[in-house]
């Protein structure tokens, strides 16, 4: 072996070495961050909504208060610059030139944190991916070899975020692959598997609970024409909510005074909650109470669910549309899981059906998701990942494709891929 050929081998295996060693530290740190948020928000989330449950009108005030603190944080901290969501990081992806800065790790954070738990009607997964996705843009600065691996890194980022959320490491790799890099390459599968391996210690050493903790014990063949059912009205379900908060996004963009748009985005907000509490924050609240305790079919019922299904896309896009942080991540689960609670119950009542209850909310979350980020793969380790129970895989794959594909059919973009002409 000649010199020119060790010398090439050992600075590949210096390399490798480099990336390895990244991987594994953006893994621990996206990780750390996500648990660190999911748990501070959790926390303070119950104690403001146990607040406004016991003072109606805190639920005036909270959103108000929550949204202004948002906006002068981002106009005399975070550089007066807007978050964009995931569009940030396709944006970083997309450019040789462009990188995600590291304010944006504290400016979602932070953001993210004070949006849900003054009762901004989202989640934190937004926020805590393109957190994620700032700390992997991060590393591949350290280097300039590092450099053609920044989608790996920041998918890295973004899987360990993923991950440590949602309790799935295959959800983590799967959402990485399908919304963000859209590539299969060796280095993104070490990187991210690296993250994610990261991500999984700490969970174990954690003892991190699952999101929703079931024990479903069967489903019928009997039942998928019922799926299938389920799967496309999630699919039209979903456009709705795509719909929705890019009109909204439009509707309040339009107000050029921001204190206006900020109140009228909180106003209506907060009118909302008062008559719907479950709506307050990412509303997994809301799902554990349905899980626990399924609701019995009545006219006031009826009434509710339909307000809920209406209403939960529009409190999302005015949070949206008035500064707050994140995205459709949770409001995807939460109107699944009504769907999928509201379907059952229809169904059983006027048809006969006898389908399982809680399946179908679980599968209502699943189809939910896949349809409005056109990810089923995601939706399916991910839905799995968060009830702790794989035993309705195959059911949950059939509708998170027919979910999918309804609303692809119907409208070919989600909100995170969506361009204006």
């Amino acid at each position: 072996m000649n010199t020119v050929t060790k010398i090439k081998k050992n600075l590949a295996f210096f390399k490798l070495k480099k990336l390895v060693i990244a991987s594994l530290l953006v893994g621990f740190l996206s990780t750390f961050l996500a648990l660190a948020l999911k748990h501070i928000t959790e926390h303070y989330e119950e104690i403001f909504f146990r607040q406004a449950s016991e003072h109606a009108i805190y639920f005036l005030l909270f959103p108000l208060f929550g949204l202004a603190v948002i906006y002068f944080l981002r106009q005399y901290l975070f550089k007066g610059k807007s978050n964009k969501g995931i569009t940030e990081i396709f944006e970083s992806t997309q450019s040789s030139t462009k990188n995600l800065p590291l304010y944006k790790i504290p400016a979602h954070f932070i953001n993210g944190f004070l949006t849900v738990i003054f009762g901004g009607s989202t989640g934190i997964e937004v926020s805590t991916v393109v957190a994620s996705a700032a700390i992997g843009s991060a590393a591949q600065q350290k280097a300039n070899f590092f450099r053609q691996y920044k989608t790996e890194l920041i998918c890295a980022g973004v899987a360990a975020g993923i991950t440590a959320l949602f309790s799935s490491p295959a959800a983590g790799i799967l959402f990485a692959l399908e919304v963000i890099a859209k590539k299969r390459t060796r280095v993104f599968f070490l990187s991210t598997i690296l993250a994610v391996v990261v991500a999984s210690a700490l969970l174990y050493l954690a003892q991190e609970p699952p999101l929703f903790a079931l024990t479903i014990t069967t489903w019928h063949f009997y039942a998928i024409p019922y799926f299938v059912l389920l799967g496309v009205l999630a699919g039209m379900h979903s456009v709705y909510l795509t719909k929705t908060v890019l009109f909204f996004k439009s509707l309040l963009a339009r107000i050029e005074i921001d204190f206006y748009r900020i109140l009228a985005g909180a106003a209506l907000l907060g009118v909302a909650l008062l008559f719907l509490p479950q709506l307050y924050g990412d509303g997994y609240h809301a799902i554990k109470g349905l899980l626990q305790f399924p609701q019995v079919f009545s006219l006031p019922f009826l009434i509710v669910m339909i307000a809920i299904l209406l209403l939960k896309p529009v409190v999302t896009s005015a949070t949206l549309a008035a500064g707050g942080d994140g995205g459709i991540f949770a409001p995807s689960l939460f109107l699944g899981a009504f769907l999928g609670l509201f379907t059952a119950l229809l169904l059983n009542t006027y048809l006969g059906a006898q389908v399982i209850v809680v399946n179908f909310m679980v599968l209502g979350m699943a189809a939910m998701l896949s349809a409005s980020i056109h990810a089923p793969f995601t939706a399916l380790f991910l839905v799995c990942g968060i009830v702790d129970d794989y035993t309705l895989f195959f059911p949950i794959l059939l509708i998170c494709l027919v979910s999918k594909y309804t609303a692809k059919t119907l409208c070919p973009y989600t909100v995170y891929t969506f361009q204006k002409s």
